[in-house]
């Protein structure tokens, strides 16, 4: 076993055991009602994943960034009910503007769509809606105008969040709503709302990356259990071609991931993270629909685990751009570069 290979195996291996621990159902459940899941962040600070790809100096474990990610990919896995890919990316963005990274979770509010956020005299003031873990979280990172720049801000939640509502997978998206707050720290970054997004692209189409593994592995363990007509339905062809296709939609998001992973350290390759995310969001709708259909009426239930690494996957499709989105602007990407570069982009060569 290579050094890469054994760090990833024991990365795993410390995931899995903090999730047998300190995730069971109930905690799941209580997650989505609106509860902390304190054990579950507790363990995870402890074992520095939050900072995980932060170097020492800095707080962090320093690990390899495709080692971090990796780690985020295990945890989605998991279908983790915490803010750890909001963590990771705001801390990445900090360290990147030369801010402070405190401590605890940190939320990311994409300015994209429209929202605006401005800061005067070191004070914030705008609305931002469906944070992550906008009400959870103590700090937010956002970009606002300052002077007609973008400015990266690291600013207190306290005081700022409204109302909040769940999406599909039972995650709060909270309204921040900022009147004139003391920031933290503020630092001027190129580009930061396109950075911001193509950063939680990136961290979005890893977590899907994870979750469709484990709709994988349910789908293929359901198929071998369930017995019908005197045998497994795995046995049966149609089921056997619908897990094909499957673990083909599974395996090209796998792939996509690891590309836009390995080309966006230290910043985010736009163009693998548009590949990916658009690839991903896509094969999360098709493969959500395919493990439905394997595990029939069963795993439509709450008894069943399927739901909770589904619910994610159209949940995440959709956050830091879509599939459509990220499709029309890698479009845009190609077609700026003209027509003779068409290829070598493709190919990278």
């Amino acid at each position: 076993m290579n050094a890469d290979a054994g760090m990833r195996d024991d990365l795993a291996k410390t995931i899995d055991r903090v999730f047998e621990t300190h995730c069971a159902k109930p905690a799941r459940e209580s997650a989505e009602k609106g509860e902390w899941p304190a054990g579950l962040w507790g363990a995870l600070d402890e074992v520095g994943l939050p900072m995980a790809a932060l170097p020492e100096s800095a707080g962090g474990l320093g690990l390899a960034f495709g080692d971090a990610m990796f780690a985020l990919r295990r945890t989605a896995y998991h279908a983790a009910p915490v803010p750890l890919a909001e963590t990771m990316l705001a801390s990445r963005l900090l360290a990147a503007a030369g801010i402070r990274v405190p401590e605890g979770a940190i939320t990311v509010a994409s300015t994209i769509g429209g929202d605006k956020l401005r800061l005067s005299g070191g004070k914030l003031a705008g609305i931002v809606a469906r944070v992550p873990w906008g009400a959870q979280c103590k700090h937010a990172l956002v970009v606002a105008e300052a002077d007609g720049k973008e400015v990266l801000t690291l600013v207190r939640t306290e005081g700022a969040a409204g109302a909040t509502e769940l999406n599909l997978a039972g995650e709060p998206r909270t309204v921040l709503q900022f009147k004139g707050s003391a920031v933290v720290a503020s630092e001027k970054f190129e580009d930061a709302s396109m950075r911001v997004l193509a950063e939680g692209a990136l961290v979005r189409s890893v977590q899907m990356a994870g979750s469709l593994e484990r709709a994988l592995e349910y789908s293929i363990n359901y198929a071998n259990e369930r017995v019908q007509f005197g045998r497994p339905i795995g046995k049966f062809q149609a089921i056997q071609h619908m897990l094909a296709v499957l673990a083909g939609q599974v395996a090209a998001s796998g792939a996509a991931a690891d590309a836009a992973v390995e080309s966006s350290d230290p910043a985010a390759d736009e163009f693998m993270v548009a590949v990916a995310k658009a690839r991903i969001g896509e094969a999360a709708g098709k493969s959500a629909e395919i493990a439905h259909q394997v595990h029939g009426a069963m795993g439509y239930t709450r008894e069943h685990n399927l739901h909770y690494v589904t619910r994610r996957l159209w949940s995440w499709r959709d956050e830091f751009g879509n599939e459509t989105f990220w499709q029309t602007r890698l479009g845009r990407m190609v077609a700026a570069k003209g027509a003779d570069a068409l290829w070598p982009t493709l190919t990278g060569g």
